[in-house]
This record gives C-alpha cells, sequence and structure tokens, in this order.
C-alpha cells in the first residue's frame, strides 16, 4: 500500500502550488480552495498513519515512488500544466481507483481501512473538482478551449499512461468530463 507516503505528499503539492504561483494573478479564492486541499489532505494523512499505527506498521516503512514529485519538476514552470496533471491526472485516478479498494477491503473484512478510504474518495471528488474550476478559469482566461489544451499539456508534461478505466461518474461530478481525458487513453482510442 502507498497511500499514507501519497497523502503525505499531497499535503506538500497543495502547499507548493500556493507558494510556487503565489505571483500569479489569481483570484484570492484560488489560494483558499488550496489551503483547503491541503488541510484536508494533512487529516488523511493523519487517518491513515492512524490506520498503519493500529496494524502494527508506520510511516515510511512501505515502498514509494516519487511520480508525484517528478509532476512537480515537470510542472513548475506553468500552473495551467500543473493543474491539468497534478488534480486532473493524478488525484483524479483515485477517483478510479478507489471504488475497487473500498470493496475488496469490505470484502476480506476490514470496514474501518474502507471507511477511511471513502472519507478520502469524497474528498478527492473536491479536490479534483477545484483543480477543474481554476484549470477552467486559465483557459477561459486564454480564450482557448480546455480540452484541447489539457490534452496539450498533459501529452508534455505527464510521463506517464492516462489509463483507463475511469470513473466517468465520480470525474463528472468533479466538473472532469470525458472529453478531456478519454482521448489520451491508449485503450479508449
Amino acid at each position: 500500500m502507498r497511500w499514507p507516503i501519497s497523502s503525505l505528499n499531497a499535503i506538500d503539492l497543495a502547499l507548493d502550488i500556493v507558494a510556487r504561483f503565489a505571483s500569479e494573478r489569481m483570484p484570492r479564492s484560488f489560494f483558499d480552495g488550496w489551503m483547503t486541499v491541503a488541510m484536508e489532505e494533512a487529516k488523511h494523512f493523519g487517518l491513515l498513519s492512524r490506520r498503519l499505527q493500529s496494524l502494527g506498521s508506520r510511516y515510511g516503512a512501505l515502498p514509494a515512488h516519487d511520480g508525484l514529485w517528478q509532476a512537480v519538476e515537470e510542472t513548475a514552470h506553468d500552473l495551467s500544466a500543473r493543474l491539468a496533471v497534478v488534480p486532473l491526472i493524478l488525484e483524479a485516478r483515485g477517483l478510479d481507483v478507489t471504488p475497487s479498494m473500498i470493496d475488496k477491503l469490505t470484502a476480506v473484512g476490514d470496514d474501518e481501512t474502507a471507511k477511511i478510504l471513502e472519507i478520502i474518495y469524497r474528498d478527492e471528488k473536491k479536490h479534483v473538482a477545484i483543480g477543474a474550476k481554476w484549470f477552467r478559469f486559465l483557459c477561459a482566461r486564454q480564450n482557448v478551449n480546455a480540452a484541447e489544451r489539457f490534452g496539450v499539456l498533459v501529452r508534455q508534461s505527464f510521463r506517464g499512461e492516462v489509463k483507463a478505466p475511469f470513473n466517468d461518474r465520480a470525474r463528472a461530478e468533479a466538473g472532469l468530463t470525458p472529453t478531456f481525458y478519454r482521448s489520451l487513453s491508449p485503450r479508449s482510442r
């Protein structure tokens, strides 16, 4: 399981977007939204850390990858690219995989971890929605098609593959429609 590591990185990512792009001409509510994301990610980290401890483990005991930080480096120069890759690709992926993780945990009797993931899933929808809102805002400001711009930025700045299957319903609830991501997935073409 990689989720505690990702949760701690997610706090840093939310704070990074506030600090790194503080000089951008953005409404204050942009920064307020990302501070809320950071606080919710801190809540997730606490929930997951306590759960790990109850299972006899601890934060840092499990292997992790640095995919999130690769994304930070690739998008450090461009707020639109950061929004496209971090909340709209990486966090949106959580919307795709978390329901099946919850089902598997429930099936093996780990209702406590399943409940934690339900909280995270609900909050992640809000995080993707914040990313989608501000990505669309920037595209409208530049008078460009948001879905087309998304595709260009993802191809330029994302090292991984946009993987199906997609949780279209959860993504749509977060303001991320299939026109954004379907054409980027090899299985959806």
